[in-house]
């Protein structure tokens, strides 16, 4: 019997995966880190993402929010206007917003290349219309049927 409990007090102690990190909510960006994640798209000439990123930060909505902005909501008349009215997913609130210069240059530029029209979403998939896989014989094979008659 006292050799089972020398076993157990001599054991190595499992320590926790957390011990010793920050846990929680992450620290916001600094301007810094802000402006060279802006820097960084604009030379690497990424459209959409800076318009993404901007549009982000300055509206400090939701990812859910932000992905499902249309063009109306932004670009009501074909240009990013100065302020901005959204109504947010999770509490259903309406969040009223300021675009800045920089932000309304680049919602232009990406609405531009894009060829958007009111009624789409700012940003929809990279995908290139030839990336595509709509066609029956590229899907899952098993779609749609019971597990029990798959092969």
């Amino acid at each position: 019997m006292q050799d089972h409990e020398d076993s157990i007090l001599s054991a190595p102690k499992h320590t926790p995966w957390n011990k010793g990190k920050l846990i929680g909510a992450k620290p916001p960006l600094w301007p810094k880190h802000v402006w060279s994640i802006r820097t960084k798209l604009q030379i690497e000439g990424r459209i959409r993402d800076l318009a993404l990123f901007n549009l982000a930060i300055d509206s400090k909505l939701r990812g859910c929010d932000v992905v499902t902005l249309r063009v109306e909501d932004v670009a009501p008349n074909g240009y990013a206007v100065a302020r901005a009215t959204v109504r947010q997913k999770k509490t259903g609130r309406p969040v009223r917003f300021e675009l800045t210069e920089q932000t309304r240059q680049a919602v232009d530029g990406h609405l531009q290349a894009a060829q958007k029209k009111p009624g789409e979403f700012v940003f929809t998939n990279q995908r290139r219309p030839e990336q595509r896989h709509d066609d029956a014989a590229v899907r899952s094979p098993g779609f749609g049927v019971d597990r029990r008659h798959r092969t």
